[in-house]
């Protein structure tokens, strides 16, 4: 039986604002179409005027980072790392979030507990560990610990320590074989590391071009986190196609990185959530310091990657206890890109990097009923997506309903 939601506002990014008052259809899990009158036998579900929208996409999430103590994820037991992911990926779904791009910790498994109905959670769209040569991002070890790595396939962990050419290969293939479907590198350094300075490079050009290839044998793309402008570039020039945070990125950089057809993932809550509480949780004075620098550069660089014309994804990359600030990505990206540009962006961007262009992020018929229902207008408040306990009514998944706030 098909179900037909009436009195429902869509919206049009074309025009940039919601539709009047309309129906759309849905059956078997798929949308059939919007804007036909009630079929005999359909069943009806009436919005009463909230906007219906496909579902939400973040394209920078670490399910497995339960915890802001990122070495205590590591060295929890994985059956224990793996239930508190499902909790995190359950958490989301009642969000809003249908589709999450993971960049570093999930594995297969996670993947197939949504598949099987184990987790009621978003769809998860996995790169397996983010690959980090030593004394690199995601290295945990203090400089003073000269203990091999052996912590890095465990399920709590985000990232694997990889170093030289054979090394990447067999490391990226592990993964590709084990249901990763694009692979992440950390070509840079990063705030929450203890040993690697923002400025650093990491990895060689050779041991990037390797992971390159490796993903384009299977017909797939590197994600690389990257913050400076040098990073960036030669990411870029060495085939990498997603590029996360952005922080410090050029003009020159930015338009160099649109003609080679990457996307941005500027991810500005991170480093929002980690001043207001990185130190009272456990963050050090050089990875605040660190901090202060990429937050700053944050907002600056979306102008700079507007004005390039570069498509930029959503992302919230918050870890740990600080993933109640994920709302403020609306928030603060609204300071420099307009309603449409967010949308547009998450959606379009967004199933894009996800590789499942005309099945999310739309409402076109054919696609998965992934749909989101809230009591409020994106276009004139976007920041109201952030605040789904005010604003979320009902989230429906492959067509089921999993949320259902109608009343309340």
């Amino acid at each position: 039986m098909a179900t037909t939601f009436i009195n429902a506002r869509l919206p049009d990014l074309d025009r940039g604002a919601l539709t009047g008052l309309t129906t759309l259809t849905i059956d078997a899990g798929r949308i059939v179409g919007a804007g036909a009158p009630v079929a005999a036998g359909d069943e009806i579900i009436d919005l009463a005027g909230l906007t219906l929208m496909p579902g939400l996409i973040d394209c920078h999430f670490h399910v497995v980072a339960w915890s802001l103590d990122l070495w205590a994820n590591v060295i929890a037991p994985d059956s224990l790392s793996a239930l508190r992911a499902a909790k995190v990926m359950e958490w989301l779904l009642q969000q809003g979030f249908t589709t999450v791009r993971d960049l570093g910790g999930a594995d297969y498994g996670l993947v197939r507990g949504v598949e099987e109905g184990l987790i009621d959670g978003p769809d998860l769209v996995i790169c397996g560990k983010g690959l980090s040569m030593t004394g690199g991002h995601t290295d945990l070890r203090q400089r003073t610990d000269t203990r091999p790595d052996t912590l890095g396939w465990r399920v709590g962990n985000m990232g694997v320590l990889v170093d030289g050419v054979d090394d990447v290969r067999r490391a990226c293939r592990k993964m590709l074989k084990e249901g990763a479907r694009f692979i992440k590198v950390m070509a840079n350094g990063g705030v929450a590391s203890p040993n690697d300075p923002i400025d650093g490079l990491q990895f060689s050009d050779d041991e990037i071009r390797a992971m390159v290839e490796e993903a384009g044998n299977l017909n797939t793309y590197v994600s690389a986190h990257v913050y400076s402008d040098a990073s960036i570039r030669r990411c870029v020039k060495l085939g990498v196609k997603s590029l996360e945070h952005c922080n410090l990125i050029t003009r020159e950089t930015a338009d160099l990185a649109a003609a080679a057809g990457c996307t941005a993932i500027p991810t500005l809550a991170a480093y929002e959530g980690l001043k207001r509480e990185g130190a009272m949780l456990g963050f050090g004075a050089a990875e605040m310091a660190k901090l202060d620098v990429v937050r700053d550069g944050g907002r600056n660089s979306l102008e700079v990657m507007r004005a390039a014309g570069l498509p930029m994804a959503f992302g919230t990359d918050l870890l740990g206890q600080l993933r109640k600030f994920g709302g403020l990505e609306f928030e603060l990206l609204a300071q420099v890109l307009t309603p449409v540009e967010i949308l547009r962006g998450m959606w379009e961007a967004g199933a894009r990097l996800c590789r499942m262009e005309g099945e999310i992020g739309t409402l076109a018929a054919g696609a998965r009923a992934h749909l989101v229902a809230f009591d409020a207008d994106p276009f004139v408040d976007i920041a109201a997506l952030g605040r789904p306990e005010e604003t979320l009514r009902l989230v429906v998944k492959d067509g089921v309903i999993r949320k259902d706030m109608r009343a309340a």
